[in-house]
């Protein structure tokens, strides 16, 4: 990652860390209101069937690349299928995790940043399966596509019906992509290696496994951008004020704590 070292707390213009129990309070608590808020919208079977072919059929109409090119390239193969799946179903939470944790060690201002983007887009993502339940395109027999997680495995969904977990008629946005997209954001932001552009590569895989297993259409991609968007645009960046010559050392200009979850006020 070629990152810089964090400069001392005492420094001048350094960011303390903010309370270690406190911050794994605020995470926890909003994972918690995401599980639950999604939960809360779960139903509305006939509705988000209906979406969902209004979603197809708009992308076809704007002339959208076919979701179906993208799944036929992980069908030449059981293996290649298998290693979607399991990117699916295993890299979302733990990847975003351990962006927060480096963040939180070694670029205290960052953390605070990128937690409050993920904060207020993932609050706001809560909204959109209340007012627009939507199937994912493996649910619509007129997309065409296959199942991938129940043919090839490993599946995280039950069948709807009984699956207490998760609510799968809440495609829209896909915080898969959105929360890979920040991670990229984020590292480019707080790094800087010539190479720290290749952390786009994260969301670009992401963005290919999530079409390509029938999980999301494009458009839950595209408005997970422009959800991502709008909160980068709120909530203010750390600002590097000076760097210590010689040692790269970035000082950052105090950015004030807050006690909420979420910082869209900001």
């Amino acid at each position: 990652m070629n990152a810089r070292t964090e400069p001392a707390e005492g420094a001048t213009g350094a960011i303390a860390r903010p309370p270690v129990v406190r911050e794994l309070l605020l995470v926890a608590g909003l994972f918690l209101v995401y599980k639950f808020g999604r939960q809360l919208a779960t139903g509305h079977t006939g509705e988000a069937l209906h979406n969902a072919r209004r979603v197809w059929d708009f992308e076809r109409a704007v002339h959208l690349p076919g979701e179906g090119s993208v799944q036929s390239l992980l069908l030449h193969g059981d293996t290649l299928a298998h290693i979607a799946n399991t990117y699916y179903a295993t890299v979302h939470f733990p990847a975003t995790a351990a962006f927060l944790v480096w963040l939180y060690l070694r670029r205290p201002a960052h953390y605070v940043w990128a937690r409050r983007v993920l904060a207020t887009v993932t609050s706001a993502a809560l909204v959109l399966p209340f007012v627009f339940p939507l199937a994912p395109p493996r649910m619509l027999a007129a997309t065409g596509l296959v199942d991938t997680a129940h043919v090839y495995g490993p599946s995280v969904y039950g069948p709807p019906s009984s699956d207490h977990l998760s609510n799968q008629f809440a495609a829209m946005p896909s915080l898969h992509f959105g929360w890979a997209l920040m991670v990229a954001i984020g590292l480019i932001a707080a790094t800087r290696s010539r190479w720290r552009r290749l952390w786009l590569l994260h969301p670009l895989v992401t963005l290919l496994v999530i079409v390509g297993t029938a999980n999301h259409y494009w458009l839950d991609a595209i408005v997970a951008t422009a959800m991502l968007g709008a909160a980068l645009a709120l909530v203010p960046r750390p600002h590097r004020t000076t760097t210590t010559a010689g040692r790269g050392t970035e000082q950052l200009a105090p950015v004030a704590e807050d006690n909420v979850l979420v910082g869209a006020g900001r």
